[in-house]
């Protein structure tokens, strides 16, 4: 018997952990979920015969030292900025990691260790990043095998409601990790087109977006992705004339959101005083410019010119940002309270269903002729358990464990799923789950 150890038991490794038990058998694995909670862990082994639940502590180094010594894989869904530490006992163990999240310059320092450990530590094997590398590179390849060159590549993914629940002025609610969606853009945000760099500082980019039409969901707003250029040599296109990724939301969102950039409620690094006394109204109150005889409706209304349109005013009151309820939250700063603001209205009702959009755009030369491919797919979850971010963030790493346990993927060091041998058994096994990519093909000029 083999056995697996997941490392995490939250939202995210429903599909995972049920993936990996309905294998077990036939596999002889043996199953491992260790959490802080032991209760969350067991819940989401649920009894299975050849699943265990265990209390995991990452930090306690003894005893997370001999749990991974007492298991051939390690699947860590802890929160990223603890993935080292299990990297590391992985690699002085000599056991192979894998996890959903993005390969982070101090785990990009441990690539000799890796190698020298004989082990793979394979990671962004979830959504974006992961199904994005995949779906991505069998393009990319294909093009290039052909002996084309590719000019162009533009990416797009959302998280969002599904169109059946899609019931709130702003067309959004809360599918993944909030604090991630109010923070999101901070910074500067680099592409590349025509050869010519490109820089948005984060209080122009919801004023910069593009349009997209996305298979038959109708229309969609793209605002850029902080840094857009690293992915020149993950997907080895270098010198590639230009490179875009974008974050995808419905018509309407970056015009309003643009309202919160713009007063500075995104902010993270100062906190409020007094704020768990003060009401939504006075949030908002605080950012503009003293004048005790004229309405915060107003003052917003002069000061950011989007909020005067009366559909983003709307949305707006929607909220509930002009009311006299207090914050209540102690030493908050503005981004936590927009948060809190946000969840209140955000949140995803207990019969909501999420959606996962994704759509690559590739332009390329076929001798002296210009030609464009548009692959998309979209993914519906079934409920608040099995959501559709937390199928495409659980099925492409479970079915990459598969693949590992059964010899099929031979890499050491650290490891995207960028390689033929990953990404196309992978992107495979999951169009038997329904997520599969729509290809077509255009001719330009």
């Amino acid at each position: 018997m083999r056995n697996i150890l997941i490392i995490g038991a939250g939202l995210s490794t429903n599909n995972l952990i049920d993936y990996l038990l309905k294998n077990a058998s036939e596999h002889n694995w043996r199953i491992t979920v260790g959490d802080i909670s032991e209760e969350m862990a067991r819940a989401k082994v649920n009894g299975h015969p050849d699943g265990t639940a265990k209390t995991f502590d990452i930090n306690d180094d003894l005893e997370s030292w001999r749990t991974i010594a007492d298991n051939d894989v390690v699947i860590s869904m802890l929160p990223a900025h603890l993935h080292h530490l299990v990297a590391e006992k992985c690699m002085d163990l000599r056991k192979p990691m894998l996890t959903a999240s993005y390969a982070t310059e101090e785990i990009k320092a441990l690539e000799d260790k890796a190698k020298k450990a004989g082990v793979p530590i394979m990671m962004e094997l979830g959504l974006d990043p992961g199904i994005d590398h995949m779906s991505a590179m069998s393009v990319i390849d294909r093009i290039r095998e052909e002996g084309n060159k590719l000019t162009s590549f533009y990416s797009f993914t959302g998280g969002l409601v599904a169109p059946d629940y899609d019931n709130n002025p702003w067309n959004y609610k809360f599918t993944w990790n909030p604090r991630n969606v109010v923070m999101a853009g901070s910074g500067v945000s680099t592409f590349i087109h025509n050869r010519q760099y490109k820089y948005i500082p984060y209080h122009r980019l919801f004023d910069r977006f593009l349009k997209r039409k996305i298979l038959q969901l109708g229309e969609f707003e793209i605002y850029a992705n902080r840094d857009s250029l690293k992915y020149r040599e993950i997907y080895g296109l270098k010198d590639i004339p230009s490179m875009f990724r974008g974050t995808v939301r419905r018509p309407g969102f970056c015009k309003a959101w643009n309202v919160f950039v713009r007063l500075g409620c995104t902010e993270d690094g100062y906190t409020i005083e007094d704020s768990e006394n003060m009401t939504y109204r006075d949030f908002i109150n605080a950012f503009l410019r003293y004048d005790p005889t004229m309405p915060v409706e107003i003052k917003l209304q002069e000061y950011c010119h989007n909020a005067s349109d009366p559909v983003v005013f709307e949305k707006l009151k929607w909220l509930g940002v002009f009311d006299k309820r207090k914050v209540g939250l102690k030493n908050a700063t503005p981004a936590q309270i927009l948060q809190k603001i946000l969840e209140e209205k955000w949140k995803m009702d207990p019969e909501d269903k999420d959606m996962i959009v994704m759509q690559h755009e590739f332009k390329y030369l076929d001798g002296d002729e210009e030609r464009m491919i548009v692959s998309a797919m979209a993914v519906e979850g079934e409920n608040q358990s099995e959501t559709a971010m937390s199928i495409t963030v659980g099925l492409p790493l479970a079915i990459a464990t598969k693949l590992l346990m059964t010899g099929k993927i031979s890499h050491t060091g650290i490891v995207l799923p960028i390689h033929k041998d990953i990404y196309q058994p992978i992107l495979s096994e999951l169009e038997t789950f329904g997520i599969k990519f729509e290809e077509k093909e255009y001719m330009i000029g």
